[in-house]
């Protein structure tokens, strides 16, 4: 078996693989919802849209329960510690989410104006509101959530919904979802043809541009904000326990690991080029390749925040000394041993079974598709 500091270290990476993982499969699916209004005119315009992820959505859905399902079993104190704070966050999130299996099911299975557009707002708003709160929920873990524990290692969540809503964090929600749009309108755009694909790119390119605005601008926001260092000697062979340490706040400790490793700064790198590269691609028509250049520019973004905070997963801004990171927040040896092999035997799977249904249902969605399947079609 691998020995415990190594397995911490692999599964900070294995759970960074499953959030990128979830935001390049789920997140298209996201993306092309939060266009749907927009780019489909009409009702067989709008079941274009909607059949582009209609055969795919619930199968990606998969990386988004397996990277809650990794944080739970790897990451158990952040678990704990992020649902009670983020609690009505993450309500919303699920809020969100459950017009998604109902719109996708009901919304072609009643010939009604209103019913449709009802449903099409659903979507909408499952796809809209998930990439916005998460970006927010990253924007606060860069800034330290006030949390504590105490004698019995119990997290206490001091703050409140309300507080998670401060300007550098909204600013995080909107470059989150703005990638997402911008992944979204990508795939629509390599899926559809004629005026649907033109909306798709010229919405995708706006995308970009936000995205990459607010990327540069929140990065240049963060060199201003306290950062969290650890001061005290870290044994990373320990069992976890929190409270074990010393940690300080200072201006610029965010910026610490590029500067002990500058091939680190690739990623911001990758983030802003990929969302530029997929623009001007769009414009060229070389949708496919737009599509792999939006999925960097998302592992350039997830991984830039990241490596920012490494070690950190979880500061705490009431009692820094209590902030959760890889080294102090993670399960037991055999569970981290146990749950990595089982990812090394399941995880090409789903990678091998995803890769054939989209193989298998390639190809453009038209509107002559639709007419001709009218009662198959979503």
């Amino acid at each position: 078996m691998l020995d415990y500091p190594t397995l911490k270290i692999i599964w900070w990476l294995l759970v960074g693989v499953l959030l990128v993982g979830f935001a390049i499969m789920d997140g298209h699916d996201m993306g092309v919802g939060s266009m749907l209004p927009f780019v489909g005119k009409n009702d067989v315009e709008r079941r274009v849209v909607i059949n582009t992820v209609g055969p795919h959505w619930d199968g990606n859905q998969v990386w988004f329960i397996t990277g809650g399902g990794a944080i739970f079993a790897a990451w158990p104190l952040v678990y704990a510690t992020a649902f009670s704070g983020f609690y009505w966050a993450m309500l919303a999130v699920l809020w969100a989410l459950f017009f998604r299996p109902v719109g996708f099911d009901y919304r072609s299975k009643i010939h009604n104006a209103t019913w449709r557009s009802v449903w099409d707002w659903g979507l909408f708003i499952g796809g809209f509101v998930p990439p916005v709160i998460f970006g927010v929920a990253f924007g606060n873990l860069l800034q330290g959530v006030p949390f504590g524990f105490d004698s019995y290692l119990i997290s206490t969540y001091t703050g409140s919904f309300w507080q998670l809503l401060n300007p550098f964090a909204l600013l995080a929600g909107v470059v989150s979802s703005a990638m997402i749009t911008m992944h979204g309108g990508a795939y629509l755009a390599h899926r559809t043809e004629g005026v649907i694909q033109a909306r798709a790119i010229k919405g995708a390119t706006w995308a970009a541009v936000v995205m990459v605005l607010g990327f540069v601008g929140a990065g240049i926001w963060l060199q201003g904000i306290d950062g969290y260092r650890i001061t005290s000697v870290v044994d990373p062979s320990a069992l976890p326990n929190p409270m074990s340490k010393t940690v300080v706040r200072e201006a610029g400790a965010w910026m610490a690991n590029y500067a002990a490793q500058p091939l680190l700064w690739i990623l911001p790198v990758l983030g802003v080029l990929g969302a530029l590269g997929a623009a001007a691609l769009l414009r060229a028509r070389h949708t496919l390749t737009a599509f792999v250049s939006s999925a960097l520019s998302i592992v350039g973004v997830i991984g830039t925040a990241g490596v920012s905070m490494f070690p950190f997963i979880m500061p705490s801004s009431t009692m820094p000394n209590a902030s959760l990171t890889v080294w102090d927040s993670v399960s037991s040896h055999l569970t981290l041993g146990i749950m990595f092999w089982a990812t090394i035997i399941f995880m090409p799977l789903i990678v091998m079974y995803t890769s054939w249904a989209y193989s298998v249902m390639r190809g453009k969605v038209t509107e002559a598709y639709i007419r001709e399947n009218d009662h198959a079609a979503y």
